[in-house]
């Protein structure tokens, strides 16, 4: 279970006063920054995390109590009589003067409507009916869910810090990061080195959200086995794996149920010019 920044303090202190290890073998020991280390030698509790202040929406902050106000109003209606961004946003213009852009009205909007649901074993953030973010809930105290999709764009520019990565672990111990791939990841770096090999590998994690892991892992694997690294060759290969996986055809007669003779003029026709019924 993933330490919290006390425990982690006091472990910090403990091995400082135990073994009087310097601050760059308690960093790399605990993979913290030497902040950190110094931060725990200095106390034993944590500072506390900067706080910084509300970013100013000058645009919509002045209709913004405006807006809530008809959102809140919507509850009591049907749903089909409610306000829709669009319609906020024409209501503002028109009744109000106001000189914003529809884009901005939108998403002012859709952060005020999405809701949070919790159950015993998940948090889902809802748009309206769609669910737009679900994550694990955290069962014990102090304890630390985290996602190693979620960090990936950021490893991207900082590779070197990926092995120590408490997401990876925790990726590892459910099985979402694979043998497979740190078999890739070990091949990649021997070929190009720690950065690039890890940024390759990166990618790859990317591609699982387009692509179907089978088809992923099965591209790594040829991939270690022909001795080609580069990410761009694995990602080839599962594209056309996963565009192997086509739909069923359904034969045409199935489908004769549906026709329907073609519409006729005629009738039209005999009332245009008078003919007999």
């Amino acid at each position: 279970m993933a330490r919290s920044r006390v425990e982690l303090f006091e472990q910090i202190r403990r091995d400082w006063r135990a073994e009087g290890s310097s601050i760059r073998d308690l960093a790399g020991r605990h993979h913290v920054h030497r902040r950190t280390v110094r931060q725990a030698m200095a106390s034993a509790v944590p500072p506390p995390r900067k706080a910084y202040p509300p970013r100013p929406r000058p645009a919509i902050d002045r209709y913004a109590g405006l807006i809530d106000g008809w959102l809140l109003a919507d509850r009591e209606v049907p749903r089909k009589q409610r306000h829709t961004a669009r319609r906020v946003w024409q209501r503002l213009v028109a009744e109000h003067g106001a000189v914003l852009a529809e884009v901005t009205v939108s998403r002012y909007v859709a952060r005020r409507r999405q809701t949070v649901r919790l159950s015993a074993a998940s948090v889902k953030v809802l748009d309206g009916p769609q669910v737009v973010a679900a994550h694990e809930r955290a069962m014990g105290k102090y304890a630390e869910i985290l996602v190693l999709d979620h960090y990936l764009e950021v490893l991207r520019y900082k590779p070197g810090a990926l092995p120590g990565a408490t997401a990876l672990a925790q990726a590892k111990a459910a099985g979402a990061f694979t043998s497979v791939h740190q078999r890739y990841w070990d091949a990649a770096r021997r070929a190009h080195g720690d950065p690039a090999g890890t940024r390759a590998l990166i990618e790859v994690l990317l591609a699982h959200r387009t692509l179907p892991a089978g088809a992923l892992l099965t591209a790594m694997t040829r991939a270690i086995d022909s001795g080609v690294a580069d990410y761009q060759a694995v990602l080839i290969d599962a594209r056309r794996q996963a565009a192997r996986q086509v739909a069923p055809v359904i034969p045409i007669g199935a489908l004769a149920r549906y026709d329907r003779p073609a519409p006729t003029l005629g009738a039209y026709d005999q009332l245009l010019t008078g003919g007999t019924r």
